[in-house]
C-alpha cells in the first residue's frame, strides 16, 4: 500500500506561526467520557471474572499494528484507558501511515493495573481498528482528488453505525476527506421523501427556510436538471445530483452552475474508489461516498502484555504435533 502524502494530524494555522490546529481538540471531553463509560458498561456489565484471575499487579502492554493503514482513532483509545487509570505512550503520531513488513509495529505502549488494562484491551481494539480503517480508506480518496486539478471536496455521509458516529467522522478527517453533515441536525437535507410528502420542492424549501432561517444550509436532493433548478430557484444552497453517471452530470452541473454560478453542486450515488476521478469536474464542488464508512477494511492491531521470555508478536502456529 502506498500513498502520495501523509497528511499530519497537527497543522500549522495560517494565522499564525506558533498556532496548532489539533483535530482531537474537536471532541468534547465530557461527550468522549460518556461513550467510553457505556462501551465499558457493555462489555463488562456484571463480574469481571478474568480480572478476578489476574489481580492489580502494574503492567505495560504493546499495541502492535500488523497490517497496513493509517492511525486513527487515538484520542477514543485513550479515553478509554483513562477511565481505567492507565496510561497510555504513543510510538507514533495519529494520522501515520503504518506499513509492517516483517514483523507488527509497536505503535503504543499501555500500562496501568493488569485487569484495568485487559479491561480495555478489546474495546480500544474495537475502536481504533474500525477508525483506522475508515482513515485509510479516506486517505486514498483524498490522494486521489489531491492528484487531480479538481477544486472540490470528497466527503462521507450520514451512513455511519448508530452510537459510533462521532469515531467514524472524526476518522474521516484524519484520513483527509471532509465529514459531510454531522447529524439531521447539522444541515437540512431534503431527499425524495421530503419532497413526496411536502408535494414539490420549492414548496419543501419554503418551509424548511421558515425554520432554518439564515444560519442553516438547504440542500435538495434532485434526479433531473430540472429539479435541480426548481430547487436553486427556491433558495436552496446546494443541489445534490443523485445517481447520476458521469456523461449525464457533468452536463448538468454545468447548467446548473451557468444559471446558478453560487449554488454548490454534490454528486452521490454508486461512486466507487475506482470510478471516483470520473466524477471530479469543473462544476462539481462535492462528492460523497457512503462506502468511506461502509465496506471498509478494517486495520489489523493487537493488544499484548509484555512479558520476558513471551513473544507479542503471536506468530501463527505451523504444527500441531
Amino acid at each position: 500500500m502506498s500513498f502520495s502524502r501523509n497528511s499530519k494530524l497537527v497543522m500549522m494555522s495560517r494565522n499564525s506561526e506558533d498556532a496548532e490546529l489539533v483535530l482531537s481538540h474537536l471532541i468534547h471531553p465530557v461527550t468522549v467520557k460518556k461513550m467510553v463509560r457505556r462501551w465499558l458498561e457493555e462489555d463488562t456489565p456484571s463480574f469481571d471474572y478474568g480480572g478476578f484471575v489476574v489481580g492489580e499487579r502494574e503492567e505495560s502492554a504493546v499495541l502492535l499494528c500488523k497490517s497496513a493503514g493509517v492511525l486513527a482513532g487515538v484520542p477514543f483509545f485513550n479515553a478509554i484507558f483513562e477511565e481505567l487509570g492507565c496510561t497510555v505512550d504513543w510510538q507514533v503520531p495519529e494520522g501515520t501511515l503504518l506499513e509492517p513488513v516483517s514483523e507488527p509495529i509497536t505503535v503504543a505502549i499501555v500500562t496501568g493495573k493488569v485487569r484495568h488494562l485487559l479491561l480495555g484491551e478489546r474495546v480500544a481494539l474495537n475502536c481504533i481498528t474500525r477508525a483506522s480503517g475508515i482513515a485509510t480508506q479516506a486517505r486514498r480518496m483524498s490522494d486521489i482528488a489531491q492528484g487531480t486539478d479538481w477544486h472540490g471536496e470528497v466527503a462521507g455521509t450520514r451512513k455511519t453505525t448508530p452510537g459510533f458516529r462521532l469515531v467514524e467522522k472524526y476518522a474521516l478527517l484524519v484520513g483527509g476527506i471532509s465529514t459531510h453533515r454531522y447529524d439531521l441536525s447539522s444541515m437540512i437535507m431534503l431527499k425524495d421523501n421530503h419532497i413526496w410528502s411536502a408535494g414539490n420542492i420549492t414548496q419543501a424549501v419554503k418551509d424548511a427556510k421558515r425554520v432554518g432561517g439564515f444560519c442553516t444550509k438547504i440542500e435538495v436532493e434532485c434526479r433531473s436538471v430540472e429539479e435541480a433548478l426548481e430547487a436553486a430557484g427556491a433558495g436552496a444552497d446546494v443541489v445534490m445530483l443523485d445517481n447520476f453517471e458521469p456523461q449525464a452530470l457533468h452536463p448538468a452541473a454545468r447548467v446548473i452552475k451557468d444559471k446558478f454560478p453560487h449554488i454548490l453542486v454534490e454528486s452521490s450515488g454508486g461512486i466507487r474508489e475506482d470510478t471516483l476521478f470520473k466524477f471530479m469536474g469543473p462544476h462539481v464542488d462535492v462528492i460523497s461516498l457512503s462506502i468511506t464508512t461502509q465496506g471498509y477494511q478494517t486495520v489489523d492491531f493487537s493488544f499484548k502484555i509484555q512479558k520476558q521470555g513471551k513473544n507479542p508478536h503471536n506468530p501463527r502456529v505451523q504444527t500441531s504435533l
